[in-house]
């Protein structure tokens, strides 16, 4: 059977949202749904597409492939920094290590291109950052740059937020922060070292840190195609030449769409067809077999049952 046929019956199946209530109390976000277990937080990732902070549709197999990108970021970069990761019990789940959140999100760009192009298109400094004038869109920077946000809830908007804003206003101390936006500086250049090994541009992305144990740990997800932007270094160059959007692997080509239908994250959220959502979902599976070089193997079906079972045993097992 094709993907394509796996990702049509898989419709029915989206993974929207988790009750497992003999984990206790569930926080949800806006992809993950959070359980907190004896010895160790579980996070579920679910098919829930989110743009512009809003989840706007569900796409089949999106939370194995985040899960599993994830999962495999994780254990190629723990040289450069402690990572929440203990163990992945479930493709849709990694079971990590519960941690006090830094209240900011570290976003590390190498080229203008997204809302940073639409803020410096608008002669607006980004997150503090004021850049030269004469720059292009989806051009490189002159060099890599630091543009953090704010962290919202479910709903609501990121807001950018400037390193000396952060500081100032004692949202992060000082030491912290300066450790933690110089291991998102390593992971960055270590990412599009191994992204340009298989011909691709590691354009954008962002990173979340907590506090565990006294010490600073990488947490969340790392260099997923929820938070990164991935682009195809061979065609890069004469695409942006022609005014052309470079190819891209990650979900900038849903929310172009979405800002196509006049949608920028208020009102009415435009209709995903069937068919649209299967091409989403058949994009993040050959996304990730490029970025991985593995080959994607989707699990059908009903996924809260297999879920649950791998939950419940892994927890008597670890929580005991």
């Amino acid at each position: 059977m094709s993907n394509s046929d796996r990702i049509q019956q898989q419709l029915p199946y989206v993974l929207r949202e988790t009750h497992f209530d003999f984990l206790g109390d569930r926080y949800e976000g806006k992809v993950r749904d959070s359980y907190r277990g004896r010895k160790c937080r579980y996070l579920v990732t679910s098919d829930r597409l989110s743009c512009f902070d809003r989840v706007v549709a569900y796409v089949p197999f999106k939370g194995q492939v985040l899960t599993e990108l994830a999962v495999h970021w994780f254990r190629q970069t723990d040289h450069i920094v402690r990572n929440h990761l203990i163990e992945s019990p479930d493709p849709n789940v990694m079971a990590v290590r519960d941690c006090t959140m830094l209240p900011v999100e570290v976003v590390v760009r190498a080229y203008l291109t997204g809302s940073a192009w639409r803020d410096y298109d608008a002669g607006k400094p980004i997150s503090g950052v004021v850049l030269p004038e004469g720059l292009t869109k989806h051009g490189k920077l002159p060099e890599v740059i630091v543009t953090p946000s704010t962290k919202a809830a479910t709903g609501s908007h990121d807001m950018p937020i400037s390193e000396s804003e952060i500081v100032g206003q004692n949202l992060v101390a000082k030491n912290i922060w300066e450790e933690a936006r110089a291991k998102a500086l390593a992971l960055f250049d270590y990412g599009q070292k191994r992204a340009a090994e298989r011909g691709l541009i590691l354009v954008d992305t962002k990173y979340e840190f907590g506090m565990h144990e006294g010490g600073l740990i990488l947490a969340d997800e790392i260099h997923t195609l929820d938070s990164s932007r991935y682009w195809v270094n061979e065609s890069y160059h004469e695409r942006v030449r022609r005014g052309q959007e470079p190819i891209m692997l990650d979900k900038e080509p849903t929310r172009q769409w979405l800002l196509d239908q006049g949608y920028q994250g208020d009102g009415p959220i435009p209709h995903f067809s069937d068919e649209h959502l299967a091409l989403i979902s058949e994009h993040y599976i050959q996304a990730f077999e490029w970025i991985t070089g593995e080959k994607f193997v989707p699990f059908e079906g009903d996924p809260l049952p297999r879920i649950a079972g791998n939950l419940r045993e892994f927890e008597e097992a670890f929580g005991a």
